[in-house]
């Protein structure tokens, strides 16, 4: 090849680098090309820019309700992208027991049309590969959406992450099985519609992310409750494989049922799923698909009444997640995980101590006289903090301290927490003390959007949390100097990080009950 040729063969390489470079590195602007069309965000004081209202699959109604989601439609011109996008059809909000509006959906939107997603950035550049969390929200797969208050973004994108909040299909719309739907689907399986929303929203996530400054491969999926439950079946499942590297799973696991010394069996299989749905489509009068999927959404949600949760269903889940895990067959992620000191479900009136005693017999059989030695009821006042430990501890606690001892077995970095902190409230609320869900202000750095009479130290405990979590996202390890050391959770140290005003390390307080539950389940 002559010089002259070569030298410009040369230029032209560089130049068509010099471009590419160009394009990769472009500013994060508030105008933003996504694979469906342009969407356009807006910017706070602080420089953070935020997108609600991204539609991440096309609207799940008409023929495409009870339908795995389908790709987003693609629009033209650009989509304002400044206010959320509606919430999925459930009861209307209203506050009860322990939870205040702040960590309820908004009144309005709400839609069967509901398959949005939210981002937050600080990013300048769209090669700043910032590490991603993306919050899937808790409500018992029943209710909630990504506009609760308390979700906000603003502040862990200030800290140097981009935020995702996504939507998911919740009730009936989300988890409704027939052995119809089942027959006219590609994977012969039906009832897990709201996870696979949450498949196509970080599918979504890998191929758009980057857009917004975000790492496609440094992705943290985070919930709490039903959320925290989600998180845990999609490490279970074979379709989330590649789509996240980090999850924090927060009050909840899905890993044991109610009564875990009575029935081994957690999760609702196929058949079972299948013959809800049958008594549900039957509870109603309707006969067909057809004519169920002609019915308005909130004449469906007002006349349906069925269990909504995760199934296994041989396809999202092959098998139950305890086999899952048991077999090594989970995702390879790092994890962080725990619970609350006061986040029991029994709301009263409490038994008796004679009461409580009788039904446990009653109910757990053989394992009676062990169990009430971890839950004593020798008088009346130890029999109604029994109630609530327990309580706690089937729903949350143990399912939890198992999800921590078989992942960190395997090998897998494993941090855990206990949040004790009493959360300062007004009125009736007091009573509620470290409550479900109340750590989550204090992890998302949001007590400002939340009306009680907060103490130093808590937004000195939030901006601690917060600094772990995010600390998390970006390493898969928590600590962050200046910061109590949080040690890896193993099943002979036992160790965790206590959340209150004073952050220690300390051994877990209740790991002999705790360990009560994992010996009869998973080790004998």
């Amino acid at each position: 090849m002559k010089k002259p040729v070569l030298l410009s063969f040369i230029f032209l390489i560089a130049y068509f680098f010099q471009i590419q470079y160009a394009f990769a590195n472009e500013p994060v602007g508030l105008t933003i090309k996504l694979t469906s069309g342009y969407i356009q965000g807006k910017s706070d004081k602080s420089g953070i820019k935020s997108f609600k209202g991204i539609p991440f699959a096309a609207p799940p109604v008409g023929n495409l309700r009870w339908k795995a989601p389908a790709p987003v439609v693609a629009w033209e011109g650009v989509k304002s992208c400044q206010a959320f996008g509606p919430s999925a059809i459930q009861a209307p909000p209203a506050p009860f027991y322990m939870w205040s509006e702040e960590f309820l959906i908004p009144k309005e939107p709400i839609n069967e049309d509901c398959l949005y997603l939210n981002v937050w950035t600080n990013a300048k550049k769209t090669t700043d590969k910032k590490p991603v969390i993306v919050w899937i929200h808790g409500g018992g797969f029943s209710s909630g959406g990504a506009s609760v208050p308390i979700y906000d973004g603003e502040k862990l994108a200030a800290k140097g992450v981009v935020y995702v909040s996504i939507n998911y299909r919740v009730g009936i719309f989300g988890f409704f099985a027939h052995p119809e739907l089942s027959k006219e689907s590609p994977m012969h399986a039906s009832g897990n519609y709201g996870l696979l929303d949450q498949i196509a929203a970080l599918q979504w996530v890998k191929s758009n992310i980057a857009k917004f400054g975000g790492d496609p491969n440094n992705v943290t999926i985070a919930g709490q409750s039903a959320g925290s439950m989600a998180v845990v079946s999609l490490i279970a499942s074979p379709l989330a494989k590649g789509l996240f590297q980090k999850a924090i799973a927060e009050s909840g696991a899905g890993l044991l049922p109610r009564n875990p010394l009575v029935s081994k069996q957690a999760l609702v299989g196929p058949k079972e799923s299948e013959e809800q749905g049958k008594k549900a489509m039957e509870s109603i009068g309707l006969q067909n698909l057809d004519q169920m999927r002609a019915v308005p959404a909130e004449e469906l949600r007002k006349k349906a009444s069925m269990r909504s949760g995760v199934i296994v269903d041989g396809y999202y889940l092959p098998e139950s997640i305890e086999v899952i895990f048991n077999q090594k067959k989970q995702n390879k992620v790092h994890l962080l995980t725990g619970w609350n000191e006061d986040e029991g479900l029994v709301m009263g009136p409490y038994k008796k101590a004679d009461a409580f005693k009788s039904d446990i017999e009653k109910q757990y059989g053989k394992y009676a006289s062990e169990l009430l030695k971890h839950y004593p009821a020798t008088n009346d006042s130890l029999a109604v903090n029994s109630q609530n430990r327990l309580s706690r501890d089937l729903v949350f606690g143990a399912p939890n301290f198992i999800l921590a001892n078989l992942h960190s077995a395997q090998g897998h970095p494993v941090f855990v927490y206990r949040f004790t902190r009493v959360v300062p409230a007004y009125g009736e609320y007091k009573k509620f003390k470290a409550f479900h869900t109340g750590e989550v202000p204090y992890a998302l750095n949001t007590l400002h959007l939340v009306n009680r009479p907060w103490e130093k130290e808590d937004w000195g405990l939030a901006n601690t949390m917060s600094s772990y979590w995010v600390n998390f996202a970006k390493s898969g390890n928590p600590n962050v100097k200046g910061l109590p050391d949080w040690p890896a959770f193993n099943s002979k140290s036992l160790e965790i990080l206590q959340l209150d005003k004073q952050v220690e390390k300390r051994k877990i307080p209740d790991a002999a009950s705790l360990n009560f539950f994992y010996q009869q389940v998973y080790l004998n």
